[in-house]
């Protein structure tokens, strides 16, 4: 299948997922037990493009770490623009099926409403993953190459929603004082309220990023060096 017919069969799927979307709570936070996070990081081999899903689950009360998983592989699909979600789902599903710890909730290290079709990565995946998603990403995507966020005030919980043609996409979210926002969005079967309040009880004084992300996010860094030197010995 070539670029312009695979951008269409996804342009399709996008539009079909969008109207299943359900932003509301499908759980009680006070209930939350356990709550995974997930990332990914890529490399280069050659002329292939390779990368590594890790997702970490953590106990929502204590913040211990419950679980490790991750898994790599090569990129199948080319990145198009607006279509992520398809060449990041194969690896995270994978990942995923090694878990034998049952998240309650999974936030995602990038977007979920906040995308021109609502169909960033954590909507996306919530299809297949049957769980609650939020996304959680470090820098803002500008959806419409247009729109702006407005800066929350400078106290940690302050927040400004990201409104796009007069519909809220997401939110920026100040986890701490002195610190730069974090952009919330829903993925599926959550609110975003809930999802905020969610992303502010499961940050530390150590990071402005949210534990379950934050610990995704490292531990792609040490699983890609070591698939890396793996690769270099083979």
């Amino acid at each position: 299948m070539d670029t312009a017919a695979m951008q269409e069969a996804f342009l399709k799927q996008q539009n079909e997922l969008c109207d299943r979307i359900e932003q509301v709570d499908r759980f009680d936070l006070n209930s939350v037990k356990l709550v995974a996070g997930v990332d990914l990081a890529y490399w280069n081999q050659g002329d292939e493009e390779y990368a590594v899903c890790c997702i970490v689950v953590i106990d929502a009360e204590t913040h211990a770490v419950v679980e490790k998983q991750h898994c790599s592989g090569k990129i199948e699909v080319p990145y198009m623009p607006g279509f992520l979600a398809f060449l990041e789902l194969p690896l995270i599903l994978k990942t995923a099926e090694l878990l034998s710890a049952s998240p309650d909730i999974i936030v995602f290290d990038g977007n979920g409403y906040l995308h021109p079709r609502h169909m960033g990565i954590a909507t996306h995946a919530s299809f297949y993953l049957h769980k609650p998603t939020v996304g959680i990403a470090k820098t803002y995507f500008r959806v419409d190459h247009q729109t702006d966020y407005t800066e929350p005030e400078n106290e940690a919980g302050s927040c400004t929603d990201i409104v796009i043609g007069g519909e809220v996409y997401g939110r920026a979210l100040r986890t701490h004082r002195d610190v730069k926002p974090i952009f919330i969005s829903v993925g599926n079967y959550v609110t975003l309220d809930t999802a905020c309040a969610l992303a502010l009880r499961l940050t530390d004084r150590e990071s402005h990023i949210p534990i379950p992300t934050r610990l995704a996010d490292l531990e792609t860094h040490i699983q890609r060096e070591q698939a890396r030197s793996a690769a270099g010995q083979a």
